[in-house]
């Protein structure tokens, strides 16, 4: 058992399921509040200077007053890839665009050749050291994707180095198959025949390993057209995957409204989604996870996050954590950017990097929000009140971390 009591402002989002339109803004908040954790879970939560009832001599963890949270939820990582990509910085300041790079053979193709080159220990201890990173930071659950081999034996030891992390590291972890990444070079000017390899060859394989529950694909414009995504995705759905999909990310050719059509849970980057794309996203209910920092990076707009909260999408912030376009794991940035890119309320924030996040990745009935049975991961972090963790930026403002009920930072 663990108390932590004397925590001057405890905020989360309330109930399983995603948070959509006012409800996203929609925060508890307790004041002088302490948590109760049994067997790794959240037993009770009192306010106003209540304690819980509990045993003598338990152990206990004071908060000193600070802000408590639920962990954060980091629901869009390429976690696993071999090698980076820091010579491509030049290229982009010489104006070269992202597609370009890739169609030079650049960019994902980059990696996927070091990633296929590298071991898997080599890329479990490169991965270790960013779990351990990202935890210190206050994030508790990640989802990471394949997507860096793009043939059947490494994008297995991608998964295999997730499945591994994910039994070795306090942080949980959701693999997503994305083989349809981008179009191997063993497939170039075929992406047809590519997505048959993905579909008929490395899916089933990935399937029967039992190696992700989430499958993703890149729709845009130079690497998979919606017709091509449509079919990794229903050949996903067949054998039991959540759906996600790279959508809009550059250019609006259809793959939000794609999302929508076949239902999937999460629909990613969403920098040129158009009205009729978003109409198709709060129709189905599929969750908008936005990137802030990959606009950042790139120097491109940022998604209207505010629109899409308008018209009922419920809203997710995520990394975006790769090599390429985002060489950044700290979902502290995204906050911030959140705030001063999206122009977006601190409540909806914390619900879009916490709660909504937890859906994306199919976690929400366990991790997400502060409530009774619900599993004890929770920072308190060196601040007041959330709205600070959206001002202040450039710092690690986490004070502790629990996960499962343990103190683990």
């Amino acid at each position: 058992m663990l108390l932590i009591k004397n925590i001057g402002l405890l905020q989360t989002s309330v109930g399983t399921g995603c948070a959509r339109g006012i409800a996203q803004r929609e925060n508890l908040k307790l004041r002088n509040a302490a948590i109760l954790i049994e067997r790794g879970k959240i037993s009770e939560i009192t306010s106003d200077g209540v304690l819980p009832a509990c045993p003598r001599g338990i152990a206990e963890l004071d908060a000193k007053g600070l802000l408590v949270t639920p962990g954060l939820v980091d629901s869009h990582t390429h976690l696993v890839f071999g090698g980076w990509r820091q010579h491509e910085v030049q290229l982009k300041l010489k104006g070269a665009s992202y597609l370009e790079i890739l169609r030079a053979g650049g960019g994902i193709l980059d990696t996927v050749r070091k990633t296929r080159a590298a071991t898997e220990e080599e890329l479990y201890n490169k991965s270790l050291r960013f779990l351990d990173e990202m935890l210190a930071l206050g994030v508790t659950s990640v989802e990471a994707k394949s997507g860096y081999g793009l043939d059947l034996e490494t994008e297995l030891k991608q998964l295999r180095v997730l499945k591994a992390l994910n039994q070795d590291h306090k942080v949980d972890i959701v693999s997503t198959f994305m083989g349809a990444h981008a179009v191997a070079d063993e497939y170039a000017g075929n992406g047809n025949a590519y997505i048959d390899f993905v579909c008929e060859t490395v899916l089933p394989a990935v399937c029967e390993q039992g190696l992700a529950s989430c499958c993703d694909v890149f729709c845009e414009d130079s690497v998979f057209n919606v017709e091509q995504s449509r079919k990794v995705l229903n050949c996903a759905k067949e054998h039991g995957l959540k759906l996600k999909i790279h959508a809009d990310e550059i250019h609006a050719i259809g793959g939000a409204e794609l999302a929508g059509e076949v239902g999937a849970i999460s629909a990613e980057h969403l920098i040129a989604t158009e009205e009729a794309g978003m109409a198709a996203l709060a129709k189905a209910g599929t969750v908008a996870v936005l990137l802030p920092q990959t606009s950042f990076y790139l120097a491109k707009q940022y998604a209207k996050a505010k629109r899409m909260i308008e018209l009922g999408i419920p809203v997710a912030l995520a990394s975006d954590f790769n090599p390429g376009s985002c060489p950044s794991l700290n979902l502290q940035f995204a906050v911030n950017l959140g705030y001063l890119g999206y122009g977006l309320q601190p409540e909806e924030i914390l619900t879009a990097v916490t709660r909504n996040a937890a859906y994306a990745i199919g976690l929400d009935k366990s991790v997400g929000t502060l409530e009774k049975g619900k599993q004890a991961d929770i920072v308190i972090w060196d601040a007041p009140d959330f709205e600070m963790l959206c001002y202040r930026f450039g710092s690690n403002q986490v004070h502790s971390v629990i996960k499962k009920g343990e103190i683990v930072v």
